[in-house]
């Protein structure tokens, strides 16, 4: 497990086909039980910090297809809904399901264990996958994916944690049972492997500014929902990124940036 830990390679990237099926039946509707099957009493709190670091370098497109991965309601796409003509959400819960995203029609289709993509080639004009790849195994198997089924030009937007989360091993409060942290440079390595075009990196989810959780339940909107926290924990995440470390066991080496941004584009 230590090269695991210490961020040399990515855990459950080189599972066998059962341990795969074994993560992905524990995973299907663990995040919905962690409180977010309630519709009605469910917060979508990333909004500003989606649009700070991904939605604003594609502003300038249309899409007439959309893909969003593990989406759940859709809430994600709102920021950019006038911008968009069909929607499907690759989603493994019953539970997060919603009919329509402001009167756009959601087509659900359920992923499969192997990672393949139940898509044609270049179907889509954007994915959106935001903290999702870090609850699935086989995470540079999807990656490929997503860029077959990209058109040319087409764009995937990601946000991922770069952090291990601690030890996924033991029972984590608030987490689900497998998820767990991608290392930053494996991450950037699977991406470039891709073929994807890096229009836009940067870091998020500043460990300090990520205390103050109280937020939501004050506001009712999140600390990601206010365009000055996400952007004070911008610059806090870019002159920290130096510091960090995949599985930091000091507090020193846990003033660090969480989570990565990308912006991605298919080459034509």
């Amino acid at each position: 497990m230590k090269k695991y830990f210490e961020g040399e390679a990515l855990y459950g990237d080189d599972f066998s086909t059962e341990q795969i099926k074994n993560w992905f039946d524990q995973e299907a509707e663990a995040y919905a039980e962690l409180g977010s099957k309630n519709k009605n009493e469910y917060i979508y709190i990333y909004h500003e910090l989606n649009k700070y670091h991904g939605y604003k370098y594609i502003l300038d497109n249309h899409f007439k297809n959309v893909m969003s991965f593990g989406g759940a309601y859709g809430d994600e796409l709102i920021p950019i809904i006038k911008k968009i003509e069909n929607i499907t959400i690759l989603e493994p819960s019953e539970q997060l399901r919603a009919k329509n995203l402001m009167g756009i029609p959601i087509q659900y289709v359920k992923p499969q264990i192997s990672g393949d993509l139940p898509f044609n080639d270049n179907q889509y004009n954007l994915i959106t996958c935001f903290g999702v790849l870090h609850h699935v195994p086989n995470v540079s198997k999807l990656i490929n994916e997503f860029y077959r089924c990209l058109d040319n030009n087409g764009y995937l937007i990601l946000r991922e944690p770069i952090i291990s989360m601690g030890d996924w091993r033991k029972k984590r409060k608030n987490l689900t049972s497998n998820e767990r942290g991608i290392p930053d440079q494996i991450f950037h390595d699977m991406i470039l492997k891709s073929g994807f075009k890096v229009v836009h990196k940067s870091y998020c989810w500043f460990m300090p500014i990520t205390r103050f959780n109280y937020f939501k339940t004050i506001t009712k909107k999140g600390l990601f929902n206010f365009q000055s926290i996400v952007f004070i924990d911008s610059i806090f995440s870019f002159f920290f990124s130096w510091n960090k470390k995949y599985h930091a066991t000091t507090k020193l080496r846990k003033i660090q940036p969480q989570s990565v941004f990308y912006v991605l584009k298919k080459q034509a």
